[in-house]
């Protein structure tokens, strides 16, 4: 079972832009933001499933990894709608607007993006 997540950062400034923007349709709000570090859990909380970004305590720029993406669940699909507006409205790119993917039962419905780092996410609804 997942406890949370880590998304590298070059600019903390302008990812928390970013994720405050993009994450609000799905439910997440920011709980912190200092020490090169910022924090994002459902309702604004720190239980379930968070979502940390960083910048590397190594020194090193953050770099994204090739082939990886998070998947964020999202209640409707106005939700994966306002997400992908969000996230293009703040800096992040398209990587597929939101829409039915595949044949599935129930139909997936996602969009994808690219934070300013370059780290790929997508939201999506099922049903």
């Amino acid at each position: 079972m997942i406890g949370y997540v880590t998304v590298g950062s070059n600019n903390i400034e302008r990812s928390c832009a970013f994720y405050d923007a993009a994450l609000a349709p799905l439910g997440y709000a920011r709980t912190f933001c200092e020490g090169g570090w910022a924090g994002y859990g459902p309702g604004g909380k720190k239980e379930g499933l968070e979502i940390y970004i960083a910048t590397p305590t190594n020194g090193e720029p953050a770099t994204l990894g090739n082939g990886s993406m998070l998947a964020f669940k999202a209640p409707s699909r106005a939700a994966v709608e306002a997400f992908h507006a969000a996230a293009l409205e703040n800096g992040g790119k398209d990587e597929g607007a939101p829409g039915v993917r595949g044949e599935y039962d129930p139909p997936f419905y996602g969009a994808y993006v690219r934070d300013p780092e370059g780290n790929k996410f997508v939201a999506y609804f099922k049903g």
